[in-house]
This record gives C-alpha cells, structure tokens and sequence, in this order.
C-alpha cells in the first residue's frame, strides 16, 4: 500500500494536498504523520524524513522502493498510477491549464502564504481584517486567485475549477482554509467555491484529523500564544 507521510495536519498545507488527492479520489493510503517538533537537522522530525529522503521534507509519497517527494511530482505519480479517476481533466487544453494553475500556485503568492500561514483550528478575522488593510501583496494574490477561479468556474461549469474534482483543487484546497481562517473579502462566486471545497468528504476528514490534533506548535503560531 502506499505510504503518505505528513505533517501536523493544523499547520502543514503543503501535506494536505496530496492526502486529500488521495482521500477525495478514494486511493487507499497508510498515512504517516511526523510531528513538527521543530526543523532544525537533529530534530526528530528531521532525522525521520531524511532517512527517506534526501529534501527530509514533507509530503513525501513512498511505493514500495520508490520515495516521491515534491507534491506536483506525487500528483503527478498518481495520476498516472490511477489514470481512471482522470485526476487531471481529459482534454488537452483544460489539462494544460490545470497543470499551469497548479504550477502557479506551488511557486506564487507568496504575500498569502507568508502573511496567513495555515491554521485550520484557529479563527482570526481581526487579524486578516489588519493583514487585509497593511499588506498589499496579500491583496494582490487574493484578487488574482479570484480572477483566476472565476474564469474557470465559469469556463468549466463548476462546481470544481474544472468540473468534476482534479488535482487543481486539492492544491488549492489549503487556500480555501486560509481564506476561511482570516476571513479574507472575496466575492459571492468565490466564497461559495470555498465552502463547495471544505465542503468535500476528503477535506473535511482532513479538518476534523487537524481539529482533533490539538496540537499548539508555539512556532508555528505567529498571531497566538495560545490555544
């Protein structure tokens, strides 16, 4: 069976995608979770993912011999190990730009992901409300994702970006938490993607395991200092 290692579910957004890719298109998984004590190289959390490979990072797809790491790699690795779940859309085109939107979001808005770190347990409206107001770049990658979501919503016939569920919205499944956590403004079309994508049974068993953790990491909780 394949083994997904992982972080804290409440914090790690990069793990979340390839395990609600798998939950949500029904591929069975053992899952491996490896604590955030801290990343410093003599950490446990380091020592673990070393030894499998050589980032020492999470996610981390392992198959037998073989360990993937890097999440577009693992969504890749898997759709094409499950080609009948069409994880990636059918059609050519709309396959390209679903690899492009994903390529985007792995390398981009970096104003949102450094500024409103996931944190799924947490509730902090105030302090997306002072993010909203001071940092422009949040602004700016917040209203690109909206066009960017609109148009395939609209292009695709929803209730995914393309349709039906594909890899495209288990990477921006995070996103939807983030927006969600600060209560970001976004428009009617937006927000009701967002709730559609929490709303999946793959995401939601990835919040209740991150609201069960209960799990304060001081580190990763720049607004709080405690629960």
């Amino acid at each position: 069976m394949i083994k997904l290692y992982i972080g804290n579910k409440n914090y790690s957004s990069w793990s979340m995608r390839p395990w609600v890719l798998l939950k949500q298109a029904g591929i069975d998984f053992e899952e491996v979770m490896v604590r955030f004590d801290s990343f410093d190289s003599s950490s446990q959390f380091k020592t673990t993912l070393a030894a499998l490979s050589p980032t020492g990072k999470v996610p981390l797809l392992v198959d037998g011999d073989l360990a993937v790491w890097d999440t577009l790699a693992i969504a890749e690795y898997v759709a094409e190990e499950f080609p009948n779940l069409q994880l990636w859309p059918a059609d050519k085109a709309a396959r390209a730009r679903a690899r492009s939107v994903c390529a985007e979001m792995h390398a981009g808005f970096t104003g949102l992901r450094g500024n409103c770190p996931m944190n799924i347990e947490a509730s902090l409206p105030d302090v997306g409300a002072l993010i909203w107001r001071d940092k422009a770049a949040v602004r700016a990658d917040v209203a690109r994702l909206s066009a960017m979501w609109e148009e395939l919503l609209t292009q695709y016939s929803g209730p995914m970006l393309f349709g039906h569920f594909t890899v495209a919205d288990a990477y921006f499944a995070p996103v939807c938490a983030r927006l969600k956590t600060y209560a970001l403004p976004v428009s009617p079309a937006v927000a009701a993607y967002v709730e559609r994508v929490l709303a999946l049974p793959g995401v939601q068993a990835w919040i209740d395991g991150a609201l069960a953790e209960k799990d304060f990491l001081d580190f990763e909780e720049p607004y709080r200092l405690k629960r």
